[in-house]
C-alpha cells in the first residue's frame, strides 16, 4: 500500500502538461518553413544540416572587386533562419547541436517577427531583441557564451564542448525561461517587459560563412 501512495503522490507532483515529447524534424522537414538564403538539408540519420550558398566568379560578394568595408560587412551581415510553422507557448525544447571552429548560431523562441529584420531591406532588428535568442557560438566570448540568453542572461563558460554534440535544454515559461547545456544550469530569466510569450522556435545560420548541425530537435507543450 505504501508503495502505491507514494507513487500517487509521484503522478501527482508532476506537472500536468509535458507528458509526450514530439519530434519536429522529419526528412522533408514538413514542420518548419525557411526564412532568408539558407540551404537546410535532413541526413539520411536525421541529422539537419544548415549552411549558407556560397557564389563564385567574378563578384563572390554579389558586388565588383574590391570592396570596401562596408560593403563586405553588408554582404556578409544578413541572416538566416529556419522557424517552425507552429507557434508555441508553455514548453520544454531539446537540441542538440554540433558547431564548428568560429561557428555562430543561436535558437529563437518567442519572435513574432521570425526573422524578417535580420536579412534583407529595413530596420534592422535580431529576433534576440525582439524575442530571445539562446546563444550558440565556438569558444568563450567574454560576453553571451553558448547557452546565453543573447543580451539578457548571460551563461558561465566552459559548459561547451568543443568540436563534439552538445545537449541544450530550453524551459519556456510565462514567468521564466530556463536553460542547461550538457545538463548543466546555463542561463535564467523572467523575461522581459513587453517581449511575446508565445511563438515559433527558430534556428539560426548566424553569417554567409554559418554552417551548423541539428539533430534530435523535440518539444513538448503545456496544455491549452
Amino acid at each position: 500500500m505504501q508503495k502505491f501512495i507514494a507513487i500517487a503522490m509521484l503522478l501527482a507532483a508532476c506537472p500536468a502538461w509535458g507528458q509526450q515529447w514530439r519530434n519536429l524534424i522529419d526528412r522533408e522537414l514538413t514542420q518548419w518553413e525557411k526564412n532568408g538564403d539558407g540551404i537546410w538539408t535532413v541526413l539520411a540519420d536525421g541529422t539537419l544540416v544548415g549552411q549558407r550558398p556560397h557564389p563564385s566568379g567574378k563578384t563572390p560578394l554579389g558586388v565588383p572587386f574590391p570592396v570596401d568595408a562596408k560593403q563586405y560587412a553588408k554582404w556578409l551581415s544578413p541572416q538566416s533562419w529556419l522557424y517552425t510553422k507552429a507557434e508555441f507557448g508553455e514548453f520544454d525544447l531539446h537540441v542538440e547541436y554540433w558547431v564548428p571552429p568560429g561557428g555562430n548560431s543561436g535558437v529563437s523562441i518567442r519572435d513574432s517577427s521570425r526573422g524578417m529584420h535580420s536579412f534583407g531591406n529595413g530596420a534592422w532588428k535580431t529576433p534576440a531583441h525582439i524575442g530571445y535568442e539562446i546563444q550558440i557560438i565556438a569558444g568563450d566570448p567574454a560576453k553571451n557564451p553558448s547557452g546565453s540568453l543573447y543580451d539578457v542572461a548571460s551563461a558561465p563558460a566552459g559548459l561547451q564542448i568543443a568540436g563534439d554534440w552538445n545537449q541544450m535544454d530550453i524551459e519556456s515559461r510565462k514567468n521564466v525561461i530556463r536553460v542547461r547545456l550538457n545538463g548543466k544550469p546555463a542561463s535564467e530569466h523572467p523575461g522581459v517587459e513587453g517581449r511575446p510569450l508565445t511563438g515559433p522556435v527558430g534556428l539560426q545560420l548566424h553569417d554567409a560563412f554559418s554552417f551548423i548541425l541539428f539533430r534530435n530537435i523535440r518539444i513538448r507543450e503545456g496544455k491549452k
